[in-house]
């Protein structure tokens, strides 16, 4: 059985949809868990009524993305837990692909990415073959922004699926750990992946199991506070999973991904300019000056927990970095729309 777990946060205007299309898989052995973080939309109340058989996990606030998917995993029955995002609808194969593939791979694969498409442009490509990654921890969808024309539609080895939907065997979970609630969202799914890969799990990408997504759907594409979260989240995946010279160098690379996105935004180009257009430059200054600040303040926790990972690794330094190299992305492209 597949345990499908679904973290929502005031999204009931996506929710009709989302589990429509859940509930219409050819593959019928599964559970659905919704998580729900303290919504006042009236969310929990209108699942209840339209979609009797979800499994509901009620919180009185939002305890974040990754707090609410480990609840939701801890409940879970399935051999394999599927995330997959409250703004997203699947393809009726969706999860019959996933399964087939994940049944079919070899017991080291412990992670499995579908091909995620925008919903306002189903042409354009969201992630195919999950995430790649850049030196600083920063992680973007593989094609993002590219038209689909089939160039990732083969079931190959790849770094690590976005959580926004993945499939993930349960063993590796119970060997690696959950999502890192401390990061409450973004970038947990960069942590998770990297510490299944140190732990010598492996990830597949099945490109026929088709995801439509409306990107940054509960938090809004260009908010503050996501802002805030990944700029501070960034640095504690590097400081747990990146090999210490990477980890000393990483100062550098984000002040270069910093000068880059400056660059696009006097040009009025790339996913900065239009967060520019939102907010003041005064008001992104202020939010990069607290993630780093609270990153800071949080290192010696997260220092406890790269000691703990980097115990466990089971690849080479070496391995870590040709990993880290054959799945890299420049500062251009984690910029770019």
């Amino acid at each position: 059985m597949v345990s499908i777990i679904i973290v929502n946060w005031n999204g009931k205007m996506f929710l009709e949809r989302n589990l429509s299309s859940v509930f219409s898989q050819t593959f019928q052995q599964f559970e659905v868990i919704l998580v729900d973080n303290g919504s006042t939309d009236w969310s929990v109340e209108f699942v209840r009524l339209h979609f009797p058989d979800v499994i509901i996990i009620e919180n009185k606030e939002n305890l974040g993305f990754a707090k609410g998917n480990n609840q939701g995993i801890r409940a879970a029955k399935g051999k394999y837990i599927a995330t997959l995002n409250n703004d997203t609808v699947v393809d009726k194969e969706w999860l019959s692909n996933l399964v087939n593939v994940a049944e079919s791979s070899e017991n080291h694969v412990g992670m499995w990415a579908p091909k995620i498409l925008s919903m306002k442009e189903p042409a354009k490509i969201d992630s195919v073959g999950g995430l790649l990654i850049y030196k600083d921890g920063i992680a973007r969808g593989r094609g993002r922004g590219k038209e689909d024309k089939g160039q990732f539609d083969k079931v190959e080895g790849i770094l690590f699926p976005s959580a926004c939907s993945a499939l993930y065997r349960k063993d590796m979970l119970d060997d690696v750990g959950l999502f890192d609630e401390d990061l409450f969202a973004y970038c947990e799914d960069t942590d998770l992946g990297l510490r299944g890969r140190l732990a010598g799990w492996k990830a597949v990408s099945v490109p026929d199991a088709v995801v439509y997504h409306h990107y940054s759907g509960s938090t809004g594409t260009y908010s503050e506070i996501k802002a805030f979260l990944v700029e501070r989240n960034h640095i504690w995946v590097a400081i747990k999973n990146f090999p210490a010279s990477m980890v000393v160098l990483m100062p550098f690379y984000t002040l270069l991904r910093w000068t880059v996105q400056l660059l696009h935004a006097a040009k009025g180009t790339g996913a900065t300019s239009s967060y520019v257009k939102e907010v003041s430059i005064i008001r992104i200054l202020v939010v990069l000056i607290k993630a780093c600040l609270s990153a800071l303040w949080g290192t010696p926790m997260i220092w406890k927990k790269r000691a703990a990972i980097q115990k466990r690794r089971v690849i080479s330094i070496n391995e870590v970095r040709k990993l880290l190299r054959e799945y890299r992305l420049s500062a251009a492209e984690v910029v770019s729309e």
